[in-house]
């Protein structure tokens, strides 16, 4: 179309005298903003006359805002931006996007120089943040700077036109950098201010949950963050904040305690509601049973939970009369229903110890009725020891036969015994308490040593056979099969006589028993005591100190009547 039609119409004729107005009576229109008139509007281009030799055609598009529809119809007077006077075709190559960001260039570098904010819209998604239209001009929102907290969806966000502050401008690299996050944070700065003014502790306010950490969570309270520990979300035990709590959640807290030097503030849910451990002493006394669901498994034990926000804990040691040192997760599963008996109730701490194998029968206790001291009954040998032997007395329970009890002549030897045996044993004690059962099996019979000692007491005068010479004195066995010692220093009244290797083995001798050693099965014997005695004897039979006879005299003549005795009693004999 040329000039000469355009000048036939009245609105040609105006659109003449604005684009000289719009020129400045300048000759080159490539790069210049000028007005332009809309001829026609198709499905895809917007034809317009600017005057030239041909009209431009300007997609469609650019005439479509973030998030609406294109605004244009023929006869609009618009500004355009020329960037060729003509393309291969002849045609002028406009466009409306750049006339409109020519336009915002300076409105925006005005507002970066005061600081004022710029209204813009959030319309895309680039590397590293987020594209905004600033009224024709496209800037970069950094994903840092969308908000004060980290926000998982933008998209309620998008195409909806807010303010932005303008962080940085480079015309010539047609980039600008703005940020929401700094309007935000101004306004909050009049909302802290605010809200710290008239805080105080007890206060109820509404925030949003902004972080989750393992410890707890930092509620936004507009403008001022405070610290929602977790033991203060709930009267229940929690395992992680995040199985409650979710980012961006409004919730509802109470302020626990407030520092206005430092600004730190520590909130609370659970305050609340009403305490669920109130009257706790009252409902569950030492000793009663109650019915609970296992909430948490520990390598310590198990968590019951005996009403909503009351628990309990069953220590692993009270899991089980018998199944000792394993995991509670073997005796127990997590949402099991169990009866537990209360052993403890702590209020200051808020602890409630539970017993669980105390809801069932006690089999020491059992076994005591069962089996009293000096029952006997057979089990099986299920471990030997050095010290002794573990005999399976129940289904559950073992007993112990200590190594002094396997035996009266073999002390400590159990070598006749091996894992599996079925053996026969004498129950000699039983502690509940303790959890011990004590066995024996030598007391199955009657002790040799004990029959033995029947006639022997200390001071009596025996007649022993030398087994063994050594150093230290002499080893010896009795007529009735006991064994003793006579220790060197008592082989004889005279030092020069205390001399084991007098002696032989074999040889049989005269002693006194000085001393009965029942645990250790030993006689201790004197040949030195026993002379001693008889020369007590002798003393006072046959003579005295002031009698003037000597020790020797008396000796003789007690061994004259000694033997005159025993000739006289062979005569006797032989005349029969």
């Amino acid at each position: 179309m040329s000039n000469t039609s355009v000048a036939k119409s009245p609105a040609k004729e105006s659109f003449a005298d604005l684009l000289e107005e719009s020129l400045h009576g300048r000759t080159s229109f490539e790069g210049s903003v000028v007005k332009g008139y809309v001829l026609s509007v198709d499905d895809d281009f917007v034809t317009v006359d600017v005057g030239l030799k041909s009209e431009g055609r300007i997609p469609l598009r650019e005439f479509a805002g973030p998030g609406r529809a294109p605004e244009v119809k023929a006869g609009d007077f618009i500004d355009v931006y020329v960037e060729r006077m003509e393309d291969k075709n002849g045609c002028a190559v406009l466009s409306v996007e750049k006339a409109r960001r020519e336009a915002a260039w300076g409105e925006l570098e005005k507002a970066s120089i005061t600081g004022d904010l710029v209204n813009g819209v959030i319309f895309g998604k680039v590397k590293g943040g987020f594209a905004v239209d600033l009224e024709g001009a496209v800037a970069f929102l950094p994903g840092s700077q969308v908000d004060v907290r980290p926000i998982r969806d933008i998209t309620p966000l998008m195409n909806i036109a807010q303010p932005f502050k303008i962080l940085k401008m480079d015309k010539l690299r047609s980039n600008i950098v703005v940020s929401r996050r700094a309007v935000l944070e101004d306004n909050r700065s009049e909302q802290r201010a605010e809200l710290v003014s008239n805080l105080s502790e007890g206060q109820v306010l509404e925030g949003i949950v902004k972080n989750i950490t393992d410890y707890g969570a930092f509620i936004d309270l507009g403008g001022v963050d405070g610290l929602l520990h977790v033991t203060d979300i709930s009267w229940r035990r929690i395992n992680h904040p995040g199985d409650v709590l979710k980012v961006g959640e409004a919730i509802q807290v109470q302020v626990i305690r407030f520092n206005r030097d430092t600004q730190r503030i520590s909130l609370g849910m659970k305050q609340l509601e009403a305490d669920p451990w109130k009257g706790v002493e009252e409902r569950y006394v030492p000793g009663s049973r109650h019915k609970g669901k296992i909430t948490n498994i520990a390598d310590y034990g198990a968590f019951v939970e005996l009403e909503p926000a009351v628990e309990g804990l069953i220590y692993v040691t009270e899991m089980s009369w018998t199944k000792k040192n394993v995991h509670p997760s073997k005796i127990l599963t997590q949402g099991q229903e169990v009866e537990v008996q209360v052993l403890e109730v702590d209020m200051t701490k808020r602890r409630i110890s539970l017993g669980l194998k105390q809801c069932s029968e006690n089999p020491w206790i059992r076994f005591a009725e069962q089996y009293p001291v000096g029952s006997v009954l057979e089990g099986e040998i299920k471990n030997i020891t050095e010290f002794g032997m573990f005999v399976g007395v129940d289904e559950e329970i073992d007993g112990m036969v200590h190594m002094t009890d396997v035996s009266w002549d073999n002390g400590e030897d159990s070598s006749q015994f091996k894992k599996g045996d079925i053996v026969k044993v004498k129950v000699l004690d039983v502690d509940p308490e303790k959890e011990r059962i004590s066995l024996g099996i030598k007391q199955l019979n009657d002790d040799p040593f004990a029959t033995a000692l029947e006639g022997i007491k200390k001071g009596a005068i025996v007649t022993c056979t030398i087994t063994e010479v050594n150093d230290k004195g002499l080893e010896v066995s009795l007529e009735s099969g006991l064994t003793g010692t006579i220790k060197k220093i008592d082989l004889s009244r005279e030092r020069s006589e205390q001399r084991p290797d007098r002696f032989a083995v074999g040889e049989k001798v005269d002693a006194m028993v000085t001393s009965l050693d029942r645990s250790g099965r030993k006689v201790a014997l004197s040949i030195k005591a026993r002379e001693i005695e008889e020369e007590k004897k002798a003393m006072s039979e046959y003579g005295s100190a002031d009698s003037g006879a000597s020790l020797g005299d008396i000796l003789g003549e007690a061994m004259n009547k000694a033997k005159k005795t025993t000739t006289k009693s062979k005569k006797v004999e032989a005349e029969a």
